[in-house]
């Protein structure tokens, strides 16, 4: 069962009478929107923990004068004190029992985290209680500095997956508590739930509990806030299935205006918008979704209202501008001509609505449509020349591992960790062209490298074996990565593939190297000059270059001038 818990404590709500969070509850369409954006918010924790969902209930404090009953999202109960799961919703103590969890979310957040990273970590941990907060430095492509005890940079790391990393417990409560049915009644006061987060801490301790806390990638929002609870109803009025028109019909008092006006002069509607009871709008308003309009609202003659929430009984004067803002006291007053928040548009990921995601830009990857060449086709040309190269090799493969193998002890292939795609890791193979232990020593002898840069050459290495310096002239050593092409994990055209050490040194060439696969050969390789202190240079400037203009052309000319290689260096070998 899935409980969420709006509390009813100064310490939690700077000013409780006027918390936006009762004022959205009392009234429609306000309410319901925001108590199905936290019925999703809360939903996406329990199908991490249980496949076939999980009731919710939602506990408001008496003192708001809610109505309670049962809603399309969730059961609505009232309380004063302590929330009593003996009574809630017929029997909620019983049903987060056969559940397996009882979550308790904080309803002042509404919170999307990673699922499966969530489930991961569920199933390892062998805590009774999990005390689980959002945490948007966790999330993929952002970056962690760490900074010395002097408060000086050491390094910074970008992460190229969702994380998740232990926490100490919380003073108050968190994003959502999650109890194991086995133990729920040892934290319970006769059935039901402490007023305080500290009283539950209390429990736990007495009761010889294991409470572990959890910071997940993900993001909260503050619906005590205008920002937070703007963003929360954006993405719901996106994701109601009511259609903009209908409510206007229904609820929008259009009797005062004058019939002998034009068409011209009646209201315009653009997007989704939301109407209570008996709204009132009047000739020539604009109002352009996602924006809800409270019952009794009065819009005046000439207004703009965009993307804002208008709480029951406000009335907007003629000829006013509102824009990202929540107007909820009948008796506001507006100051000047327009009113701008400060809140940022929503975006749209995949089709779907979802909350925006605070300080974070979108996506920093290049992406291309499905039908392209980059995005479809280049993987099927892939596919079918990785498949001929391996066909044709076939035959000297055995040979080639069979002279690895007696020129030095060791393995006949080489792999090491890469990254790809989208920062994602795999193992990169090659025939083995060094003696074993040399990655250990390079570190002794870069001093006497001949290019800058994160990557290491010298002349007459002497880790190359004598069979190694031969494939490594031939390009032989590299004929195992077309099994990684088949894998999906390369691609025959593309940046080198690089250790995630290399790809931390410059964050924009970093991004753009990982928006496509990485390549047996590349611009990079076929065009570098190798000019004193310029290779590095070189290599972002190539590689940003072939991933803005990524074509079939340019990987035809690429291939081209490879082969070109490939035979000059076959020639210079005999």
């Amino acid at each position: 069962m899935n409980l969420i818990i709006l509390h009813n404590n100064r310490d939690s709500y700077a000013a409780n009478d006027y918390s936006l969070l009762r004022i959205a509850f009392s009234s429609e369409p306000l309410a319901r929107v925001v108590l199905d954006g936290m019925s999703r918010s809360s939903s996406r924790i329990d199908s991490s923990i249980s496949p076939r969902g999980m009731a919710t209930i939602c506990a408001v404090p008496e003192s708001w004068s809610i109505k309670s009953g049962a809603t399309e999202s969730a059961h609505i109960i009232s309380y004063a004190g302590k929330v009593s799961l003996c009574s809630s919703a017929a029997g909620g103590l019983d049903r987060a029992k056969r559940d397996g969890w009882l979550i308790v979310s904080n309803g002042r957040f509404a919170t999307q985290i990673s699922n499966d990273l969530l489930k991961n970590i569920l199933v390892g941990i062998e805590a009774d209680v999990v005390a689980v907060n959002a945490e948007a430095e966790l999330l993929a492509a952002h970056e962690k500095v760490r900074l010395t005890v002097q408060d000086k940079v050491a390094g910074f790391r970008r992460l190229y997956g969702d994380a998740a990393e232990l926490a100490s417990i919380p003073a108050d409560w968190p994003h959502h508590l999650l109890l194991r049915s086995s133990i729920i009644e040892r934290v319970l006061d006769n059935g039901a739930l402490p007023e305080s987060f500290g009283a539950v801490l209390e429990n736990c301790r007495s009761n010889g509990l294991d409470c572990r806390a959890i910071k997940v990638a993900g993001f909260a929002l503050d619906l005590e806030s205008e920002e937070g609870l703007l963003r929360l109803c954006r993405a719901g009025v996106f994701l109601s299935s009511t259609d903009s028109h209908a409510p206007i019909v229904n609820g929008v008092n259009n009797g005062d205006m004058d019939h002998g006006e034009t068409a011209q002069r009646e209201p315009r509607f653009i997007g989704k918008v939301l109407f209570g009871e008996n709204v009132h709008v009047g000739p020539d308003v604009v109002i352009a979704g996602p924006s809800i309009i409270g019952r009794d609202a009065r819009i005046e003659r000439g207004a703009v209202i965009s993307s804002s929430i208008i709480g029951p009984e406000v009335c907007v004067p003629k000829g006013r501008f509102v824009r990202d803002c929540i107007l909820t006291a009948p008796q506001h007053r507006m100051k000047g001509q327009a009113i701008f928040g400060r809140c940022t548009p929503r975006r749209m990921y995949g089709g779907s609505a979802e909350f925006e995601k605070p300080g974070f830009a979108g996506d920093v990857f290049r992406s291309w449509s499905l039908f392209s060449y980059a995005g479809c086709f280049k993987r099927i040309v892939d596919i079918v020349f990785a498949l001929i190269v391996l066909a044709l090799f076939a035959p000297v493969m055995p040979f080639v591992a069979l002279a690895v193998k007696v020129s030095s002890p060791g393995p006949v292939f080489y792999k090491d960790k890469r990254q790809g795609r989208r920062g994602k890791m795999f193992d990169c193979w090659k025939f083995r062209t060094m003696r074993t232990g040399s990655d250990r020593i390079q570190e002794k002898l870069r001093v006497a490298s001949q290019v800058d840069g994160p990557q290491f050459k010298i002349d007459n290495d002497p880790r190359i074996t004598t069979v190694g310096m031969f494939l490594r002239n031939t390009f032989i050593d590299e004929i195992p990565q077309f099994l990684n092409v088949l894998f999906g994990q390369m691609s025959v055209v593309g940046p080198r593939p690089s250790p995630e050490s290399e790809n931390t040194l410059c964050p924009s060439w970093r991004d753009a190297r990982l928006s496509v696969r990485p390549g047996i050969t590349g611009l990079w390789q076929v065009c570098r000059t190798r000019k004193p202190e310029q290779d590095f240079q070189e290599w972002i400037h190539y590689d940003t270059k072939y991933v803005r203009n990524l074509s079939l052309g340019i990987d035809l000319r690429i291939c081209a001038l490879t082969i070109r290689k490939i035979i000059d260096s076959l020639i210079r070998q005999f």
